[in-house]
């Protein structure tokens, strides 16, 4: 008797099990022609909520080749052809640097379109250079890939996409449906021959890295010395002009010095500030003390010899 073939289960948990027919490799044996690689798919719910959970679904044991153009793919063209935002990765080999350079601003908080909008110096400074898409030198790996039982986010453009994607994959795993994955490309040995020839960038590619990075620089540098120019004609909370390298660029604004003087004697008296609030206010009225005692000493001490020149040497009595 022919022993029984174990069935795939169409659920775990709250997961649908969704089989997937990978691409045949060269260099592989016939036997692995239709290898299969199964994803666990279930509605998002994080633990935080957020307004697009219920436009997402999560993915579970993602293939080591996923990347958004084919899990893009899979939904569009084989589980109901709904559109899908992005993808969202939680790790790729090699890991991608992230992007930090801040990008231009098109629509304030009241919803009014605006121009270019460039930070304030004082971002810029507190950002230094940042590597970005332009600045950052040239990737040397072809693509990423994703490390084993990796898991992906997939965000619908609305909720009733993200429904209807759910509806397509319950039906393909109830009907045993055939999904099959688009993916393999530069995996094997091109990958390396690949990865040894972006080792190796051009020039112009390289120069090109160097200019963007020198232009964010300068940028930076040139708001860094606006500051400084600032801070050397401008008084801070207590009144004090900062003295910075280079001497001072001009007088400090009078009025600018008053007003911050009468604001910081305003704030003295609201809230009770004592005179000896500095380590050196109460160092120096303790030596103010100390030789008021001591002048007092020597102006009893003279008068003592004073009386004792007057009346002559006191004898003890017997």
């Amino acid at each position: 008797m022919a022993p029984k073939k174990s069935s795939i289960p169409k659920t775990v948990a709250d997961f649908i099990v969704l089989p997937l027919t990978l691409p045949a490799l060269p260099g592989l044996p016939e036997s692995c022609a239709d290898a299969k690689h199964y994803l666990y798919i279930k509605p998002h719910e994080p633990s935080h909520a957020t307004a697009r959970d219920e436009q997402s679904l999560f993915i579970s044991n993602v293939p080591f080749d996923a990347n958004e153009d084919n899990i893009r793919a899979l939904f569009t063209e084989q589980l109901g052809g709904l559109r899908v935002a992005n993808v969202e990765f939680d790790s790729s080999v090699p890991a991608q640097a992230s992007s930090k350079r801040w990008k231009d601003v098109k629509n304030n908080e009241d919803g009014d379109k605006r121009g270019k909008k460039r930070k304030r110096d004082e971002e810029v400074v507190a950002e230094g250079v940042v590597e970005d898409d332009e600045s950052r030198l040239p990737n040397t790996w072809p693509s990423e890939l994703r490390r084993g039982g990796s898991c992906a986010i997939v965000v619908f453009v609305d909720k009733s996409s993200a429904h209807g994607a759910m509806k397509a994959v319950k039906k393909a795993a109830k009907e045993s449906k055939e999904v099959r994955w688009k993916g393999g490309d530069g995996l094997g040995g091109e990958r390396y021959k690949k990865h040894h020839a972006l080792r190796y960038p051009s020039k112009e590619a390289l120069q090109s890295s160097i200019n963007a990075y020198l232009t964010q620089f300068n940028r930076a540098e040139t708001a860094r010395n606006r500051l400084r120019k600032k801070q050397r004609s401008v008084p801070d909370a207590e009144g004090f002009v900062t003295v910075t390298r280079g001497g001072r660029a001009g007088p400090a604004r009078i009025e600018d010095a008053e007003r911050k003087k009468t604001e910081l004697e305003e704030r003295r008296k609201k809230n009770g500030a004592k005179d000896d609030f500095y380590r050196f206010q109460t160092r120096e009225k303790r030596k103010d003390a100390e030789n008021e005692l001591r002048r007092a000493f020597e102006k009893d001490r003279r008068r003592v010899l004073d009386l004792r020149a007057r009346r002559g040497r006191l004898r003890p009595e017997v």
